[in-house]
């Protein structure tokens, strides 16, 4: 046999593995695509438009601003912890007694290093 059969022999078989490779590949996404479709046939319909939610008959439900208070947190000589707290530390907050909204001091601005006096 010759050198140049062996080289077209070995080119052959590697084209081949490509081929197959090739056709593996293919496969997986045409497997792929019919799991798909499997699985969205067994998914529910989307809503109907009559089955679509409604506005409450009073309109848009609206954003309601108002000033709270935090409710204070025990004092203890140790450090609580969430369980020990009263709402195991969801700890509602209350209607202010204040009636306007909270502002800054005058001649400060609120903001680290923006040239108060400090």
């Amino acid at each position: 046999m010759d050198i140049a059969w062996t080289d077209i022999a070995a080119e052959g078989a590697l084209g081949i593995g490509l081929v197959v490779a090739g056709l593996g590949v293919v496969g997986l996404l045409l497997g792929a695509f019919v799991l798909g479709i499997r699985v969205r046939r067994r998914e529910s319909a989307p809503p109907r438009p009559e089955e679509q939610p409604r506005l409450p008959d009073g309109g848009p439900v609206r954003e309601v601003r108002e000033p709270r208070e935090p409710a204070e947190v025990p004092r203890s000589d140790r450090r609580l912890t969430p369980h020990e707290l009263p709402g195991h530390g969801n700890m509602p907050s209350r209607r202010s007694s204040l009636k306007g909204r909270r502002r800054w001091n005058e001649g400060r601005s609120g903001s680290f290093g923006g040239g108060g006096s400090g």
